[in-house]
């Protein structure tokens, strides 16, 4: 049975945290041992297999120049035992100004009851114009179309869609190891999952540290979220959390949403800090101020992907 695997998740994250942070010492440590051990970049040659991959990974890594990386996104899964996961994050490097999309997979095998990589590839986005001449266009096509509900399979509404991440995790996983970390994500999962049911939504999937669920109520994921936030933000508590809300048209296709509304309720999440949850204007006017949620005055911010300036409100915290 396939399943989602947060323990394999982790160990990406740290691996590129390593890489990030320039601790490349550290990475031999997460190699298998097996022969069939690869390693695929994006230049020209590099493609190394077995010893030589142990040999030389933490030199070739410890050559990359300070970068920047934001919009990280990982997924990932165990079968048995393989695993395997994708990764994904828009990087800058600083001192050329290079921008782009970093694409990685990572395939894993169990060796004495632990996950070691077995194969590694990671690619950056290059323009299909350029290489093959042609614009890729079926996905786009598809996508507009659920969008615009004209997709036979797809089923929709008017939705609130919420949010959450956990802030400074990166930071709190390299203090816990990978096991504690794994075991205190997966029970985080676990009560939000549960909050978010028992308030009448439903918890479409896990994005890296954080969660998307969705509402057909809005009230019912406003107190959701404040639900959320009182069994994990309080000051002494091991997570800290930003959770964003915003209600609007989507389009549901097995199990998964479409539209701009899900985007910026992404984007409203992100612009939350420590223990803050945030809500759009349209869901304020939907929800119409449910008992007990007092709102602050509303700020303007500029939401990356979205034109103009947007307000959103603070949800105060309960006395």
């Amino acid at each position: 049975m396939i399943q989602r695997s947060p323990e394999i998740e982790a160990i990406v994250r740290r691996w590129t945290t390593l890489i990030r942070s320039h601790k490349v010492a550290d990475l031999p440590h997460y190699l298998s041992q097996s022969d069939a051990l690869v390693y695929i970049g994006t230049a020209d040659g590099e493609l190394w297999r077995g010893q030589l991959v142990r040999d030389g990974i933490a030199d070739h890594l410890a050559e990359v120049p300070d970068f920047i990386e934001e919009d990280i996104e990982i997924e990932a899964y165990e079968h048995g035992e393989t695993g395997w996961a994708t990764y994904q994050s828009h990087y800058t490097f600083p001192g050329t100004g290079s921008q782009g999309t970093h694409r990685v997979t990572f395939v894993f095998v169990l060796e004495r009851g632990s996950w070691k990589m077995v194969q590694h590839h990671i690619s950056q986005a290059d323009s299909n114009r350029d290489k093959l001449g042609i614009e890729h266009t079926a996905f786009q096509r598809l996508i507009a179309a659920a969008e615009a509900g004209s997709h036979s399979f797809a089923t929709g509404g008017l939705a609130t869609i919420m949010f959450t991440d956990i802030v400074d995790s990166s930071a709190q996983a390299a203090a816990m190891g990978d096991t504690d970390w794994v075991r205190l994500l997966d029970a985080h999962f676990r009560r939000i999952e549960t909050i978010v049911t028992d308030h009448g939504g439903t918890l479409v999937k896990s994005l890296g540290d954080g969660t998307m669920s969705s509402f057909q109520s809005a009230t019912g994921a406003l107190r959701a979220a404040r639900a959320i936030r009182a069994a994990t933000g309080s000051p002494d508590a091991a997570l800290a959390l930003r959770i964003g809300l915003h209600t609007g048209e989507v389009v549901e296709n097995r199990g998964d949403f479409f539209g701009t509304v899900v985007n910026k309720a992404a984007r409203i999440a992100a612009a939350a800090g420590p223990g803050e949850i945030l809500i759009s204007e349209a869901l304020h006017l939907i929800a119409g101020g449910a008992p007990g949620d007092a709102l602050a005055e509303p700020v303007s911010l500029f939401l990356k992907g979205f034109e103009g300036e947007h307000a959103v409100f603070r949800l105060a915290v309960d006395e």
